[in-house]
């Protein structure tokens, strides 16, 4: 094997579920995307999305010699579920934090990529530099960007954490993904508050996700009663995607597995959590972002 197929071979041990290797080349397209996205202040007070535009543009300003970007995906969906009236706490936070579960296992890629080729280095990223994820994702051929704005993966779904690895060695490269939506708009007509805009174009500040997760103040009238339940993040756009419904299936992550504690809370445990709770609960937890009075709030406005 090449050290591409040899670089495939070891992420799918690893436990990704996909693997898509692209040439570093800046991505011109995306720049009127993004500068119009932002230009329509949908990013809200996710404020830090305006900095670094020229790395989320072109990653080679994160990587010294930068040839080649890896694009990973993770499978986190399950079918568990909360007791029935229980406030809705979204998949992918069933479990321990992605960051803490994908980010070892990136080095652990990385660090059969050095054994195996002398002089190869790069960085791995997780959520967690100016890098846009998607776009390298359905440019590597992992995937496509659906209406949703999330990347569906042919004959798994979109229940998928997005990882990459940026390398200074030159690779063998896959074709970008095709994309597989046809005239289907579900998830656009499923969506509680009406987020997703346009095909493909969300407006963070309407998002259930972002409503929960990035606002760090009082959530607007307009959406009270509009959250389907939700007080952490927010699957319906996913749950409907026919891809997931034929496609979608359990993880095999043990640390993506939730606490029964978890699942068995009603309604009236939730309405009565403790920040001592909230703290043990979620110790390693991406619910942790909210804090336990961003919870609070939510819980009451699910």
């Amino acid at each position: 094997m090449d050290l591409s197929e040899k670089i495939k071979t070891e992420a799918y041990r690893l436990g990704f579920a996909a693997c898509g290797i692209a040439r570093l080349t800046p991505l011109e397209n995306e720049s009127e995307h993004v500068e119009k996205w932002l230009e329509s202040q949908y990013n809200g007070e996710m404020k830090y999305m305006e900095n670094h535009f020229a790395a989320r543009i072109d990653p080679s300003h994160l990587v010294e010699d930068a040839k080649s970007v890896i694009s990973l995906a993770y499978n986190y969906y399950s079918r568990k579920t909360q007791v029935d009236g229980a406030p809705l706490i979204s998949k992918y936070a069933y479990g321990t934090d992605y960051h803490i579960v994908i980010r070892e296992k990136l080095n652990l890629l990385l660090d059969f990529i050095r054994q195996e080729q002398e002089g190869a280095d790069g960085r791995g990223f997780v959520d967690s530099a100016p890098i846009l994820e998607k776009s390298w994702a359905q440019r590597c051929g992992t995937g496509w960007k659906g209406k949703n704005s999330n990347i569906i993966i042919t004959n798994r779904g979109s229940f998928h954490f997005l990882a990459e690895l940026i390398l200074n060695v030159e690779l063998k490269y896959d074709d970008p993904a095709i994309n597989r939506c046809g005239a289907c708009v579900r998830c656009i007509e499923s969506c509680p508050t009406g987020a997703i805009v346009e095909p493909y174009v969300v407006d963070a500040r309407k998002c259930i996700s972002y409503l929960t997760i990035e606002l760090k103040g009082e959530i607007p009238d307009s959406f009270k009663g509009k959250f389907a339940g939700r007080m952490f993040g927010c699957d319906i756009c996913q749950d409907v995607c026919p891809w997931n419904i034929r496609y979608a299936k359990e993880n095999t992550e043990p640390l993506f597995s939730p606490s029964p504690d978890l699942l068995n809370k009603t309604r009236e445990e939730w309405e009565n959590l403790s920040e001592e709770e909230f703290q043990s609960l979620f110790r390693k937890s991406a619910v942790k972002r909210t804090k336990y009075s961003g919870l609070k709030r939510n819980i009451i406005q699910s």
